[in-house]
């Protein structure tokens, strides 16, 4: 399931380049283009999503995934010592593209409270 006017369905359908650091049939994964930090990743599902606020209880099972893809990609970039994953949900958050997404985000360390 896709949106043409989403530009990360358009990343995933490969219309749009990207630099890819993982993908299988659920779950799809690219280095951010205006990273945050040593190691910014964005880890999205291919299924179209518009945000946290839309999934439903069919989706928890993409959800744990992209969370276990994190996990995988937070040790092979060397981070598992310390990392983030951020979801924005909804404009008052700062969400910006309107597919789910989790941002992936370590290699430097981060002060609380975020924002």
């Amino acid at each position: 399931m896709s949106d043409n006017d989403c530009l990360f369905c358009r990343i995933i359908c490969k219309e749009i380049k990207s630099a890819v650091v993982y993908e299988d049939q659920d779950v799809f994964a690219f280095k951010d283009i205006n990273p945050q930090a040593p190691v910014h990743i964005l880890v999205i599902p291919k299924k179209h999503i518009k945000a946290t606020a839309d999934l439903t209880e069919a989706d928890k099972e993409i959800v744990g995934k992209i969370h276990l893809v994190c996990r995988d990609l937070a040790k092979q970039n060397k981070i598992e010592n310390g990392y983030r994953i951020v979801a924005n949900s909804g404009p008052d958050a700062g969400q910006s593209v309107f597919h789910l997404h989790f941002h992936l985000l370590g290699g430097r360390k981060f002060s609380w409270p975020p924002g």
